[in-house]
């Protein structure tokens, strides 16, 4: 049999006879579940597109069922009898929803809404529907939808298959969080966070024509920014045990695949590069890996294995927290590449606008999207111990985290920035942050949040200064805080993110006024810290500093 490399639509392996490891037994205890909306994170390339379009084929009224024949559900009789090619399913992908504004974003997803309506356009046809429904539909394929037409397009097509059909709707969507990851790195967040809330707010919330749905990403964000008010919801994570096996291949698996192939040799190189990745309790192999090598080997059998994983996912987020990244970090990063494991602390349910304000969130990135793997079993405990999973990480460590640790802008500017700041002297800060901002940042690491995370980290490290991000001071939360523990000065940093250059100075004295407004300072001038307030204004690879004594 080929091997389906590169192939993750599962009617297409089967139908040409490619080599398939089956995982069909998931949607039995899918279907055994408590509630009706899932949510499965894995990093890139552990099979979860092919996941989903399984279900497609099992589910669809349209599906071919000799598809399953062999396969581990095909077994379970009444689950197919009851469940298989019953339902009406809708397959959207959200991968290649991307752009530099939230407009072109909004263009590419207009696309996107337009081809999955294609796929249904014999509803056009079908006069118990309404005729404004069938009129809404050919705006949405017609691409001539208004943002607020395509937050309903989802909706739309649900009721209209379920009146087409008399039948409840399966619903999948494949990697839901790639438009938020590009809407922030591209500056429009809390607008595709609007979007998408409405997007799937309504489909998914005790929606009267819904079955089943299931969704797939990188990472879980937290239910409060997206999917508020679901109370049908359940999160299947990298930490969870009940459906570890189904992504990503099991140490028999692979073992049974070489046998195939005749090439049981290669067992030990396999399990030594691309094993290691513990989810929930079990030990997984990357399917990417295992498939590319193997094939390899079918041609040429003393192949050396090699990273096949690397630059197969966007790593820009990694890239900025190793940017920021502090000694402490450093120092866990070499623990790591010397084969050791660390204890950290992570929050799997992070928000995107979140992850740069705490330059720890970088351990919650590196195990949720593959880069470290749990050392021990997971028991719910948020601190817990991590290491490389294998050998392929960790040439990568070597090669490409670390060459992003060289960009890290710690070591050379750390104790001048806090010189500036507790010398009073904005100008020489301004000179010195320009000169970090020239040197490091990419043109897309623009936003308000990037900027803030970007001097937290160029604080923190030293024993003598307690540097707090967003804590609660006077009438409202003052961006950051430095308190000299040897002395008796604090400083008070208020970011602002400017949309021209001409606005920077202006700005910063918006953000001299609101420390005064807001009273961030009262706690320490009550406490008899003399206090030291900082505006600064960010635009692009520009910075501009303003500065305000004590009150």
């Amino acid at each position: 049999m080929k091997l389906p490399i590169g192939c993750d639509d599962f009617e297409r392996i089967r139908e040409e006879e490619n080599y398939y490891v089956d995982k069909t037994y998931f949607i039995k205890e899918l279907l055994e579940e408590d509630g009706n909306v899932f949510l499965f994170t894995r990093p890139r390339r552990f099979g979860k597109t092919l996941m989903l379009s399984m279900l497609k084929s099992f589910f669809s009224i349209h599906s071919n069922p000799s598809f399953f024949d062999g396969l581990a559900i095909s077994r379970e009789k009444d689950i197919c009898r009851k469940y298989q090619g019953n339902y009406p399913v809708i397959f959207l992908s959200l991968k290649g929803v991307d752009g530099l504004t939230f407009e072109k974003a909004l263009n590419r997803l207009s696309t996107f809404i337009s081809r999955l309506f294609q796929e249904f356009i014999y509803l056009l046809d079908d006069e118990t529907l309404s005729y404004t429904d069938r009129t809404f539909m050919r705006v949405l394929i017609e691409r001539k939808g208004k943002e607020e037409d395509l937050i309903s397009s989802l909706n739309l097509l649900l009721s209209m298959l379920y009146r087409h059909y008399g039948q409840n709707v399966i619903l999948l969507i494949d990697e839901y969080d790639v438009p938020l990851d590009k809407a922030y790195y591209h500056g429009y967040y809390e607008e595709m966070v609007s979007f998408i809330r409405g997007f799937l707010g309504d489909v998914l919330k005790t929606n009267p024509y819904l079955k089943l749905a299931v969704l797939t990403g990188c990472l879980r964000i937290s239910k409060e920014s997206i999917f508020t008010g679901l109370n049908n919801f359940r999160i299947d994570t990298v930490s969870n045990q009940k459906f570890a096996r189904y992504f990503g291949f099991l140490d028999s698996e692979v073992m049974q695949m070489l046998a195939d192939y005749h090439l049981s040799g290669a067992y030990g190189k396999i399990k030594e590069w691309y094993d290691g990745y513990r989810f929930g309790n079990e030990e997984i192999y990357c399917p990417w890996d295992v498939l590319n090598y193997v094939s390899e080997l079918k041609s040429d059998p003393e192949a050396c294995p090699r990273a096949f994983w690397k630059n197969t996912s966007s790593n820009s987020i990694i890239r900025d927290l190793l940017k920021i990244a502090d000694k402490s970090v450093k120092d866990k990063i070499e623990v790591l590449s010397q084969g050791g494991s660390v204890t950290v602390h992570i929050t799997e349910d992070l928000t995107y606008s979140e992850l740069r304000k705490k330059p720890e969130n970088l351990w919650s990135m590196l195990y949720l999207t593959g880069y470290l793997t749990l050392a021990g079993s997971y028991h719910g405990n948020p601190l817990i111990e991590l290491r490389i999973p294998n050998k392929e990480i960790h040439s990568l460590f070597e090669d490409q985290i670390k060459e992003w640790m060289e960009e890290s802008i710690y070591p050379s500017c750390h104790a001048n920035i806090l010189k500036c700041l507790f010398d009073k002297k904005p100008e020489q800060l301004q000179t010195e942050l320009n000169k970090i901002l020239i040197r490091t940042i990419s043109f897309y690491d623009y936003g308000e949040n990037f900027y803030h995370a970007l001097l937290i980290g160029l604080l923190l490290g030293e024993e003598q200064y307690d540097v707090q991000s967003n804590k609660e001071n006077g009438l409202g939360r003052s961006d950051i805080t430095v308190k000299d523990l040897l002395g008796n000065d604090v400083i008070i940093i208020e970011v602002k993110h400017s949309q021209s250059r001409r606005s920077m100075a202006e700005d910063c004295d918006i953000a001299l006024k609101q420390i005064e407004k807001e009273r961030y300072a009262d706690p320490f001038l009550e406490d008899g810290y003399d206090v030291w307030k900082y505006g600064i204004s960010f635009y692009k690879k520009e910075c501009c500093v303003k500065f305000l004594g004590e009150s």
